[in-house]
């Protein structure tokens, strides 16, 4: 009886069915779906997907979907290696080592089919300290122990941005490897002092006043994603079931666009984490651009990706990314307009609208804020961190939260957990600039010594009195 088992189960890897498709009884086709719930930055392929119900409409009744919730992607390839998964979505750094394991087993093989979000600068993941740490600079981390998820994009940007700032990874920090919540915690306990991670745990735990943000990935200018990877046996035994995954993940896509807020509410729900930091990366405007097509200059970060991998990752043996990348599975579903669509990186949610304080349009995503007020069933476009404040300063109600672009690097964050600057020289409109880090604060004020740091209370108050116009 074992031995008959055995040859089921090796029959089952050959042809391409998980474990889950098997336990049908040939009635229903499953589908075995693995996602990160709080990777908020998946949630078209996966939280919100999910509960739209848009994958099940587009399958039909003859379909099952089993949905498989993880911290990190680590697991979901182990269960694509044992050919337990047949769909999956992870970070940048995830997907090559899922590459790398699966490439050598022919019923396990995968490719990358499509993004869920992006940032071109790097701006999803972020190292954090408690709120109190006087480090100013990763170059202040020297000596100190740093939680990652080994082998994670958190990971991969905290070494290649510790070499940038004249740190050895290997000699000058201590990581340890932590699942995101765990760290989380060894944060809050003293247990490190930095935590490196990606979307949404920097955000959660600086929205909780629980840490404070010293480096933003997007001074690293290196762009990061997460994406949907398959398993190609799966895919040729059923092609329709991809395509039905892809077109629903278009959906999906499409409703967070035109439907932000509802979007937030519903991951949040899902989830467990607030709505407010869900808002923050997958609002308009927000760190994460949402577009599934696979565009060159994510392709291109991912060859970028490699050796850093290598250096961090057990025994990590390198992978060809341009073999590893499948775009025909996406362009079928996607229609005509994909190569345009492929070339284009605007992120398709921008905040819109006329400031209600200072009667300008909230069009320029370097400057276009956005105010959430408690009990509002709708945001307030601000056309600058300025008119921003002004409207905070003139609202009747209590801020829920409120949203500003880095002046440099474009990252949104939280008004009240960003650094700021006044610049007396600038007009009226523009004269309070927003940073996410104090890093980042110091070195454009070296480059405008006119400007004056002050609080965030303090330039509500200014904006109060008329400050700004002085």
């Amino acid at each position: 009886m074992r031995a008959a088992l055995a040859s089921i189960a090796v029959l089952l890897a050959a042809t391409g069915c998980s474990v889950a498709g098997a336990a049908g009884g040939g009635e229903k086709t499953t589908l075995v779906v693995g996602y990160q719930s709080k990777t908020i930055n998946t949630v078209t392929a996966g939280t919100l997907l999910r509960s739209l119900g848009y994958l099940e409409k587009r399958l039909g009744p003859g379909y099952t979907v089993e949905w498989q919730d993880y911290d990190a992607g680590a697991p979901i390839t182990a269960k694509m290696v044992a050919g337990k998964i047949d769909i999956g979505s992870m970070g940048d750094y995830p997907l090559l080592i899922n590459a790398a394991r699966t490439q050598g087993i022919p019923a396990a093989r995968t490719r990358l089919v499509s993004i869920t979000g992006y940032n071109l600068r790097g701006g999803l993941n972020m190292v954090v300290v408690p709120p109190g740490s006087t480090a100013r600079t990763l170059a202040d981390l020297k000596g100190a122990t740093i939680s990652a998820s080994a082998g994670s994009a958190g990971h991969g940007t905290l070494v290649q941005a510790l070499e940038k700032a004249g740190l050895d990874p290997a000699r000058d920090v201590r990581v340890v490897n932590h699942q995101p919540a765990v760290g989380a915690s060894q944060l809050e306990s003293g247990g490190v002092q930095a935590y490196a991670q990606f979307v949404a745990w920097p955000g959660l735990l600086v929205f909780q006043h629980k840490a404070r943000l010293l480096y933003d990935g997007s001074a690293l200018d290196v762009p990061t994603f997460h994406g949907v990877v398959l398993r190609q046996a799966y895919a040729k035994e059923h092609p329709g079931v991809v395509d039905a995954f892809l077109k629903a993940q278009i959906d999906a896509t499409r409703y967070l666009h035109e439907h932000p807020l509802e979007a937030a509410e519903s991951v949040a729900t899902a989830t467990g984490l607030p709505a407010e930091v869900v808002y923050l990366y997958n609002g308009p405007g927000g760190i994460a651009t949402f577009d599934p097509t696979l565009k060159p200059p994510l392709q291109a970060a991912h060859e970028h990706d490699v050796p850093f991998l290598k250096r961090i990752g057990d025994g990590f043996p390198g992978v060809d990314v341009r073999a590893f990348v499948d775009d025909s599975y996406l362009r079928k579903a996607y229609g005509p307009s994909y190569d345009a669509d492929l070339a284009s990186t605007v992120n398709p949610a921008r905040i819109t609208g006329t400031d209600p304080v200072c009667g300008k349009a909230a069009g320029d995503p370097a400057t276009a804020s956005e105010l959430w007020l408690a009990g509002a069933t709708t945001t307030r476009p601000a056309a600058t961190p300025t008119c921003l404040l002004r409207q905070i300063a003139a609202a009747g109600a209590p801020v829920r939260a409120a949203y500003v672009p880095d002046t440099v690097t474009g990252t949104r964050w939280f008004a009240d957990g960003s650094v700021w600057l006044r610049d007396p020289a600038a007009a009226p409109d523009a004269r309070f600039l927003p940073f996410t880090t104090q890093d980042g604060a110091d070195a454009y004020r070296r480059r405008h010594p006119k400007t004056r740091p002050l609080s965030y209370e303090e330039a509500l108050r200014a904006v109060k009195a008329g400050g700004e116009a002085r």
